[in-house]
């Protein structure tokens, strides 16, 4: 009778699960209030670090030609890589605008069919329409040189990780940190070690995308049937001749996709690029955002899209072949003729795109434009006014006016509570580099940003996730428009939000939310629909109701692909709000694109850059941690 007693007391003293949380966050706040507006480490523009970083720019240009690490080797890499862009930009405008349309329409044709090769041609005819044909094949020679480079170094790479463990616990972490890197990061070492151009813009693309080739390689050799590998061993093959005549044809179709991602982030990264004058449509979008003109833009825009649609379509035709069917002879007949048709055209008219077959279409867009601002203003700034002042506006305030011990304090516990030991140091580390770099308060402006973005971005993801995992049909209608999103470059989306509310930080936010979000989309209702069948049988025959089945099983099944979406929504979001520095949304964006634009601020730009690598690293480890924690244990009850 008393030992029952004793245990009816413990359970009466045992204190619910939340109390420790908000004593925490209570005393967290009152810290906060005590200590408000000290230690927040204002920004400094002649910071020692910006210097320092604008003296060694300084001392390498002008030791650029005596030095021996530039003279015998980074500008003979330089020189490479320019006359590798040279080359392919010579043949491309070689075979003048009918060859051109030609070659591609055949190439499609072998790849996908006459569909793909419709395409092909209608895509490419476009670009001249526009007015962008010189503009296009720029583009499409940076992206060929960078996605050649990409391939030669990563798919190689890729087969050794595939068939390595070793190799590939080593390049993971960097193929990790590159892909956390926003892709203005690339840019400031690139413009310090090999100068502007073309060589530096083609250098910068392939770093970019060359992690999905290496990853998506690997991934295609370690799943090669090791039954087929064993196979071919006991019969007396070598190992060269067991990954020439067994893992590459196994893998082939992966490794097709390999490609394709790797041209889809090329596209991505050439708009980028142009800020260290790398050639092709992105110096009209450059030069469409700095005059916030949409009519500037929206073709350079549309014909980025259409090159990485038509790219995309004869890659994964590429992919989807069956590895043991061939190309019929009327096919190749078919394509060899429409080639061959171009090149003969090209013979009798000029190289350039005919004048007086093109569209001027900025007039139009402006006019347009500037009808939605006129006739939709009033919600839509009603919607920026009140996200700015309810939300942004406070959060930025806490964060800024915090002192930076009890921010890193903050992160450490969170961290330490979401993720573990290893990631809360990680995490610690990264924001305390930032203080000694400098860029403090413009790296906390930059994270109110990115925090409201990914909340909306999750919210939105998560909900039409949900919808798709829940209904075939409404999944059915979404999965085009998630295709085609995933499709665009990342700076395609900063048209709609820079016609919708100009120059503003809620313009990244904006823009940052739908390009987040299909990747966000897809990851959720995957992890919905992995639920096993079985579960959700077994929770329907106790009486659950549809929305109890969701919330206390589908989602908390779900926990590992919702909490890589939050990662990716993350990762996507940083990348995007940096690019928002070019439409107002300021802090380390605005700190990076200002390094390029002034020669003084380079030091600025490029430790900007850092920070934001770092700022990413943070978040990043947070969440990736989160994902490798166990599910929580659930009370029992006695």
């Amino acid at each position: 009778m008393s030992s029952t007693t004793v245990t009816s007391a413990s359970s009466r003293l045992r204190l619910p699960r939340w109390v420790a949380p908000a004593g925490i966050a209570a005393l967290f706040a009152l810290a906060y209030l005590a200590f408000r507006g000290t230690g927040t480490l204002p920004h400094d523009s002649e910071a020692a670090p910006f210097t320092a970083v604008t003296e060694l720019r300084e001392w390498i240009d002008d030791h650029r030609n005596d030095n021996p690490l530039f003279l015998y080797f980074l500008n003979y890499i330089r020189l490479f890589v320019g006359a590798l862009y040279t080359s392919l930009q010579s043949v491309l405008v070689a075979m003048g605008w009918p060859g051109l349309i030609g070659v591609m329409g055949g190439l499609a044709w072998l790849a996908g069919g006459w569909r793909v090769a419709l395409l092909a041609v209608a895509g490419f005819c476009s670009f001249g329409v526009f007015g962008l044909w010189e503009s296009s094949v720029e583009t499409l020679a940076l992206v060929t040189a960078a996605v050649l480079l990409s391939l030669v170094i990563g798919v190689p790479l890729g087969i050794w990780a595939g068939m390595s463990a070793r190799v590939r616990g080593a390049v993971t972490p960097v193929l990790d940190v590159m892909q956390i890197m926003p892709t203005f990061a690339y840019l400031a070492p690139l413009a310090l070690f090999f100068h502007i151009g073309a060589p530096a813009g083609v250098i910068a693309t392939m770093i970019y995308s060359i992690p999905p080739a290496i990853r998506i390689t690997a991934l295609a050799i370690e799943q090669v049937s090791p039954t087929a590998v064993e196979a071919s061993a006991s019969l007396g093959a070598t190992r060269a001749q067991t990954l020439v005549k067994v893992y590459l044809p196994l893998a082939r179709s992966t490794m097709a996709l390999a490609v394709n991602q790797t041209i889809m982030m090329a596209l991505s990264m050439v708009v980028i690029a142009n800020l260290i004058s790398a050639p092709g449509l992105g110096s009209d979008i450059i030069r469409g955002l700095s005059r916030a003109q949409v009519g500037i833009m929206l073709p350079a825009g549309v014909a980025i899209v259409i090159m990485a649609v038509v790219l995309d379509r004869m890659m994964v035709s590429v992919a989807r072949r069956d590895p043991h069917s061939r190309i019929g002879r009327g096919n190749v007949v078919a394509a060899g003729a429409l080639a061959l048709a171009g090149l003969a055209a090209a013979a009798f008219v000029p190289r350039q795109w005919p004048e007086n077959l093109t569209v001027n279409v900025t007039r139009p867009v402006n006019e347009a434009v500037l009808w939605a601002e006129t006739n939709w203003y009033a919600v839509t700034t009603f919607v920026k006014d009140t996200v700015t002042s309810y939300l942004l506006n406070p959060l930025e305030t806490l964060f800024t006016t915090a002192p930076w011990w009890l921010v890193a304090a903050a992160v450490l516990v969170v961290a330490w509570r979401v993720s573990g030991a290893r990631p809360a140091l990680t995490a610690l580390a990264c924001l305390l580099a930032i203080a000694l770099l400098g860029t403090w308060e413009h790296s906390m402006r930059t994270l109110t940003t990115v925090a409201v973005a990914v909340a909306a971005t999750l919210a939105v993801g998560v909900l039409l996730g949900i919808a798709a995992a829940r209904s075939a049909r409404f999944s059915a209608v979404q999965r085009p428009l998630l295709d085609a999103a995933q499709t665009m470059p990342a700076f395609v989306y900063l048209l709609p939000a820079l016609a919708l509310f100009g120059t503003t930080r809620f313009t990244a936010i904006f823009a940052s939310i739908i390009y987040a979000v299909p990747p966000v989309v897809r990851l959720v209702e995957d992890g919905l629909r992995n639920v096993p069948a079985s579960v959700i049988e077994a929770a329907a025959s106790t009486g659950s109701t549809s929305g109890q089945i969701l919330w206390k099983v589908q989602l908390p099944m779900a926990r590992r692909a919702i909490l890589l979406a939050a990662n990716q929504g993350i990762v996507l979001t940083l990348a995007m709000v940096v690019v928002g520095g070019l439409v107002g949304a300021g802090a380390l964006g605005y700190d990076v694109v200002l390094g390029f634009s002034q020669r003084p601020d380079f030091g600025m730009g490029f430790v900007a850059g850092v920070a934001t690598v770092l700022l990413g690293v943070m978040l990043d480890r947070i969440t990736q941690g989160a994902d490798r924690r166990s599910l929580p244990r659930k009370r029992k009850v006695t």
